[in-house]
């Protein structure tokens, strides 16, 4: 508030020592502002808790202003990271977000990227289900413009930029430590279906084994959706197949879960019997019993940039690929040395 009255860009110009034209410009995301001036300008209008007008600007700039945001499931731990970070990087720079979800459904996802078009909205941030097409004509005219994908990207569509967390790396770095326990039987939960190329990940654990010189068993690289019930399918068919695993690298949280239930259901001790360890650190997996390993991913970091990226870094998008955010190995009491082999397998 400015003597008792709400803050006007008059009153952030002159606290930051620019003109009011340079405000626009850190607000609205165009013309060329450097970096120094950028922060004063947002300190001054944090400061004097300074809101711009989305109804101003979006007549300005023929738009109804605010950002699509749209993610496969609002319930997903993180999704709601993900979420929670576009939101505070929205609230900084005065947007408002309309949240949408597609359930993995290429379909529903292009109905809902279409509406968002029709709504002139400033851009989109989504983590997308696959229809290349859809996003190619959201993107319109320009590098990238209007779109920037989060936690995954779309083969075929360099020009749309996105933010990724280091998927390659944790899963290097998660295997390589596996190995280093002594580990040799090694099973991946959530490998691509047969007849399609494996994702980052599975290419990710196949290098690594054959880096530190541990053979691909390919009985033990299973397919599997990051959907409960794949999920609890395949971890049960590998572990009563094969009882010679000795650690199961579980490429998400769902797929996780579904080990560490069906290990629970055939009398299987963590890690005596089996190590587990998974991609994504979710809040339950401190809360399991032993704490589960996991590769934890920066789902918070990763919206707030991609957020930025769409609104205030606008010159930099598509340059240089994706935006990688580190990933961290969090190394907790699921996983240990292997011990004697469970035996040939077992039945239902």
């Amino acid at each position: 508030m400015a003597g008792g009255r709400p803050a006007t860009i008059k009153d952030v110009a002159a606290a930051a020592g620019v003109g009011i034209a340079t405000v626009s410009r850190v607000f609205t995301g165009t013309g060329s502002v450097g970096a120094a001036t950028r922060e004063r300008v947002l300190a001054a209008a944090r400061e004097l808790d300074y809101r711009p007008s989305a109804l101003g600007r979006g007549l300005k700039l023929r738009r109804a202003g605010g950002i699509g945001l749209v993610v496969p499931d609002v319930t997903d731990p993180f999704c709601a990271e993900l979420i929670a970070g576009v939101l505070a990087c929205a609230r900084t720079l005065g947007e408002h977000v309309i949240v949408d979800a597609a359930h993995g459904d290429p379909a529903r996802e292009a109905e809902i990227v279409e509406r968002l078009v029709e709504q002139r909205v400033a851009g989109v941030i989504a983590l997308p289900a696959g229809d290349a097409a859809a996003w190619r004509s959201a993107a319109g005219a320009g590098p990238g413009a209007g779109v920037v994908f989060a936690d995954r990207a779309l083969p075929g569509l360099p020009e749309i930029p996105a933010v990724l967390a280091d998927d390659r790396g944790g899963v290097r770095t998660l295997t390589e430590y596996l190995a280093g326990l002594g580990h040799r039987r090694i099973a991946f939960l959530g490998g691509a279906a047969p007849g399609t190329p494996p994702g980052v990940r599975e290419r990710a654990f196949r290098d690594t084994l054959a880096a530190v010189g541990v053979p691909a068993d390919e009985d033990l690289i299973v397919a599997a959706r990051p959907e409960r019930d794949s999920a609890y399918g395949a971890a049960a068919g590998l572990l009563q197949r094969r009882g010679d695993v000795t650690a199961v690298l579980a490429a998400g949280h769902l797929l996780g879960e579904a080990a560490v239930l069906v290990a629970r259901e055939l009398d299987l001790r963590v890690p005596a019997d089996v190590s587990i360890a998974m991609v994504d650190d979710v809040p339950w997996a401190e809360l399991c019993d032993p704490p589960l390993t996991a590769v934890a991913r920066p789902g918070h970091d990763i919206g707030y940039r991609a957020c930025e990226l769409l609104l205030r870094d606008r010159a930099r998008r598509g340059r240089g690929g994706p935006v990688l955010l580190p990933a961290e190995l969090m190394i907790r009491g699921s996983c240990g040395p292997p011990r004697t082999a469970r035996g040939g397998g077992r039945s239902g």
